[in-house]
């Protein structure tokens, strides 16, 4: 079952799948953004724990990233073509970070020890 999932979603043999992240793509591309931007720290902790990991110069071009697109987005713009080509939006930098929080996080709780972060209700 887990091999068929795993066929059907990957866009080198699915052809549904590969016009799906083409259109991904190109709705990225329009705004300068990576897939990685997307994801939100205050919804996911790991999230937010990995994005505290990674280096500061990382974390800044997000940071840009994420304002450049707000920006367009208010001005009902988009990045002019010659940008929108040099554009890399399925480059991670986050997944292998978030990839050990999980395993540091799944680990912990195999050996029964308290979690780093926990969310907290003011």
């Amino acid at each position: 079952m887990a091999s068929f999932l795993q066929t059907f979603l990957d866009p080198k043999k699915n052809w549904f799948a590969a016009q799906h992240m083409k259109s991904v793509t190109r709705r990225l591309r329009r705004y300068g953004l990576r897939y990685d931007d997307l994801y939100d720290p205050y919804y996911d902790l790991d999230i937010k724990e990995a994005l505290n990991r990674l280096p500061r110069e990382i974390v800044d071009a997000r940071n840009q990233r994420l304002k450049r697109a707000m920006d367009l987005s208010m001005k009902h713009e988009y990045l002019p073509e010659n940008l929108q080509e040099m554009q890399t939006p399925f480059r991670s930098y986050l997944q292998e970070m978030l990839a050990l929080v999980k395993r540091e996080k799944a680990e912990r709780e195999a050996l029964g020890a308290l979690p780093l972060y926990q969310r907290t209700i003011p």
